[in-house]
């Protein structure tokens, strides 16, 4: 469903009437296509604290052009980025540093741009370099709820650069409209290991040569996320319900790919896949699931139970399943779906907010031992308000709730999920596991 309300807002008169009366002013948010591949604009990097990373190279391949930090303030061109390295950052005089980078710049950041902070590992015994570098998040999160325009703030800990490469294309470019107010961590904390990270021999199709399986994918955001897979060279296998398997194997035949029509809930799911997979797997996405909203005093236990057995026991017996058959190669990738329902909470979906934390809980649990014994990374996506057929049937004053309580003032599109699902498959994401990024426009409420 359209949103009238955006498109209302970039007229004359709607831009008059919602600043008269103080209603959100969403921008239109400039999403990934192939006339529109990149930012556009130049790349601003700065420093704060005296850093030792070595970014330059790996900035100058992201494909934006080199800023100066007196162009941007004098407004003769609009960074489409801003990058400020602060790894150095180690107290709270340093931490003044951060302001006296970004304040004189961020206003000249262009409409849809980015603003990525880099941060070290709070894995310190100096309690002063600790809570300065926790200062970040609180700093990010809080500059993505007050940018603006469209904007993101993301901020990323690291101690490499060359690992950190594919999450900066990605935060970097168009593919990361609605991901904003995120932490994001390359090569540290949970799952640290040796995690593969393989530079791809064309970054356009990075999964060239590579087998991904979408569950839920014959439709919305299962199929978004098969397209843009394709799209990224994988050959893509469409698994969907028997119910739903003439739409699965028209998806699959649109991308070059397969149709598997199975019940995932099934016992023998995971084995089934296995059979049907002889020559393995590389990425495994966990995308299906299934709604059954009710208050937890109205709710039977049926509702309960379905929802649990679709979206967290049926993630949990079939990775397993992969992973012990040896389904899943070496430097594989498994991507399930999360909710920020699970992550806050949210009224009337007990049944789903838990099914959702549990998947959070898998992906915690799971990352360093898939890492050390199989050599596979495990993450995870988490949606807030996307537009899908689904939030379209919601009722208009919970809906229209759903689009503005963002940073971003508006909804999301299933593309911005599978962007990110693309980004944590990628082969040059190894150095990224345990993580669960939100994909909700920096949601106002909650975690």
């Amino acid at each position: 469903m359209a949103d009238r309300y955006l498109s209302f807002t970039g007229t004359a008169p709607g831009r008059f009437l919602t600043r008269r009366l103080g209603l959100p002013q969403p921008a239109p948010l400039k999403r990934w296509s192939e006339r529109s591949t990149s930012l556009g604009g130049p790349l601003l990097h700065l420093t704060a604290g005296k850093s030792d990373l070595e970014l330059a190279p790996v900035l100058a391949r992201t494909g934006l052009a080199a800023g100066t930090e007196s162009g941007a303030r004098s407004g003769a061109e609009k960074p489409a980025a801003v990058v400020l390295d602060a790894t150095g950052v180690r107290d709270v005089g340093t931490l003044g540093e951060v302001h006296a980078a970004l304040h004189p710049v961020v206003r000249s950041v262009a409409a849809s741009g980015r603003v990525v902070v880099l941060g070290a590992p709070l894995d310190t015994d100096d309690h002063h370099q600790c809570a300065a570098q926790q200062a970040l998040e609180g700093f990010t999160r809080s500059l993505g709820k007050e940018i603006g325009r469209g904007r993101t703030v993301n901020l990323v800990r690291l101690t490499d650069a060359d690992a950190a490469e594919s999450t900066l294309r990605f935060l970097l470019s168009p593919k990361s409209a609605y991901v904003s107010g995120q932490v994001i961590g390359i090569g540290i904390g949970i799952g640290i290991g040796d995690g593969e990270v393989t530079a791809p021999a064309a970054w356009d199709r990075p999964l060239a040569g590579r087998t991904a399986l979408v569950t839920g994918a014959a439709r919305g955001i299962g199929e978004a996320v098969a397209e843009t897979l394709a799209r990224d060279g994988a050959r893509v296998v469409v698994l969907d319900v028997p119910a739903a398997e003439a739409d699965a194997r028209r998806v699959a035949e649109r991308l070059g790919g397969t149709a598997l029509a199975l019940d995932i809930t099934a016992a023998d799911a995971g084995e089934r896949i296995v059979d049907a997979l002889p020559d393995g797997l590389d990425v495994l996405i966990h995308n299906a699931g299934i709604t059954r909203d009710r208050r937890l005093v109205n709710m039977p236990a049926e509702r309960w139970s379905s929802v649990l057995e679709v979206n967290l026991a049926s993630v949990l017996r079939t990775t397993d399943a992969l992973l012990a058959g040896g389904a899943l190669r070496p430097g594989g990738r498994i991507v399930a779906t999360a909710s920020i329902a699970g992550l806050a909470g949210n009224a009337g979906q007990t049944n789903y907010g838990a099914s959702k934390a549990g998947v959070a809980g898998l992906v915690r649990s799971l990352a360093p031992r898939a890492l050390a014994e199989h050599r596979v990374t495990v993450n995870a996506v988490a949606p807030g308000f996307i537009e899908t057929k689904m939030t379209a049937a919601v009722p208009l004053f919970i809906r229209e709730a759903g689009r503005r309580m963002n940073s971003l003032a508006q909804g999301g599109l299933p593309a911005d999920v599978a962007e990110t699902t693309a980004w944590l498959a990628h082969p040059a994401s190894g150095a990224v596991n345990g993580q669960v990024v939100r994909v909700c426009g920096q949601s106002l409420l909650g975690a």
